[in-house]
């Protein structure tokens, strides 16, 4: 193969089937009008980001020097905007976290790369719990580690503790968590959060060595629940969180996030060494300076998350009146129910007869499930749904 990794080129030509979706989604597009076919198949924002985030840009251009805007800051991140995203943070949660417990990435991908190739070595076993983001798989094997996909309790997506507890061994170096979840909305309750927490000390006293906890929270703003969400490593000391703005503030193409440390993390000193390594080797170095200037001045903030409640609620009580069976999503802006039938690449295939785009759940490792990207404008969902509602009539409901 002319001396190239075969493993990549299989990674370069084998496209997502979330990616293979919208690109579908697009060619049929431009063959009948997009206005013709109701696309739910990508996590990309419709919400536009707050205003503040475009008056930050105007200002920062206008006031900064722009060789200091445009330049290179440490490895790691700017100090000031590492200082003030620690300051909300502890603000917000009551913790006491300094700049040098972040390493500012190019979103949340670039996080999840650095943490995971920071602890992982050869015969490392990364779980996490299915249904999960797919990529999570390339991510570990790319760090020399092997995924072992737990799945849920099939109800309501909640960790399954009996099947975590067959497969957690020696070789288990961490425990990836995705909450609010990518695909199914669902939120971890509190309750499962500290009973995760108990489990994975537990298992570090016996084993002799510390398991991490990766949390995974991109989602962490979009919330509609009245509980408040837990912060996870308010429950378990050795936690790294993998975090992006890409969502809360609309802002997926401008790929800025972090890796935050807590000083908690065992050998905390050589474990912030390890993610900087990690971003070193992989070169995500210098995290894109104007985006990290605007994190630090609009981190808290959100873009307009009651437009995600609203198409939740209209698609969610729509769905199921026609017969849909989906687990209750409190965050997010995804609903995972159930094809209407066992192949769900066939039932989505089926939709694609009305020009409506959905994702088949098997590559999230959850078959016999779809998911529907509901951050599109609500006048999509209203004029999908007498497609789902056809869809539902040609099984029987």
């Amino acid at each position: 193969m002319a001396g190239l990794s075969e493993r990549m080129v299989a990674l370069g030509s084998a496209r997502s089937e979330i990616r293979e979706a919208f690109a579908f989604a697009q060619a049929r597009a431009a063959e009948v009008g997009p206005e013709n076919v109701d696309d739910f198949s990508i996590g990309n924002p419709s919400v536009p980001a707050p205003e503040s985030v475009g008056q930050t840009i105007t200002r920062l251009v206008a006031e900064m020097d722009p060789v200091q805007l445009h330049g290179y800051t440490p490895a790691q991140g700017d100090p000031g905007v590492r200082q003030a995203l620690a300051d909300e943070l502890n603000a917000r949660y009551g913790t006491a976290y300094d700049k040098d417990c972040f390493y500012l990435t190019v979103g949340a991908a670039a996080a999840l790369c650095c943490a995971l190739s920071a602890m992982g070595c050869p015969g490392d076993e990364f779980i996490t719990f299915a249904p999960y983001f797919p990529e999570y798989k390339v991510f570990v094997e790319s760090a020399g580690g092997r995924l072992v996909a737990v799945p849920s309790n099939i109800e309501d997506f909640q960790i399954d503790f009996a099947a975590l507890d067959a497969a957690l061994n020696p070789s288990t170096k961490a425990v990836i968590i995705n909450s609010p979840n990518n695909p199914t909305g669902v939120v971890y309750s509190e309750a499962t959060i500290r009973r995760l927490g108990q489990v994975l000390a537990e298992k570090s006293k016996e084993y002799g060595h510390t398991i991490y906890l990766i949390s995974d929270e991109p989602y962490r703003e979009i919330v509609y629940g009245a509980e408040p969400l837990p912060w996870v490593p308010s429950y378990y000391a050795n936690t790294l969180v993998c975090y992006s703005y890409s969502k809360s503030l609309s802002l997926p193409g401008q790929r800025i996030g972090y890796v935050l440390v807590p000083r908690t993390v065992e050998d905390f000193d050589l474990a912030y060494a390890a993610i900087a390594g990690a971003g070193r080797a992989l070169g995500y170095v210098c995290a894109p300076n104007l985006f990290q200037q605007v994190a630090a001045r609009c981190a808290g903030q959100t873009a307009d998350i009651s437009i995600y409640h609203r198409n939740r609620d209209l698609l969610l009580d729509s769905l199921r009146e026609m017969g849909y069976t989906c687990a209750q999503p409190d965050g997010a802006f995804y609903l995972f129910p159930r094809a209407l039938e066992p192949d769900a690449r066939a039932f989505c295939l089926r939709a694609r007869k009305y020009d409506l785009i959905l994702v088949p759940g098997d590559s999230f490792g959850c078959p016999g499930h779809v998911r529907i990207s509901y951050c599109v404008p609500t006048e999509q969902i209203q004029r999908a749904l007498p497609k789902f509602k056809k869809l539902a009539e040609e099984y029987g409901l």
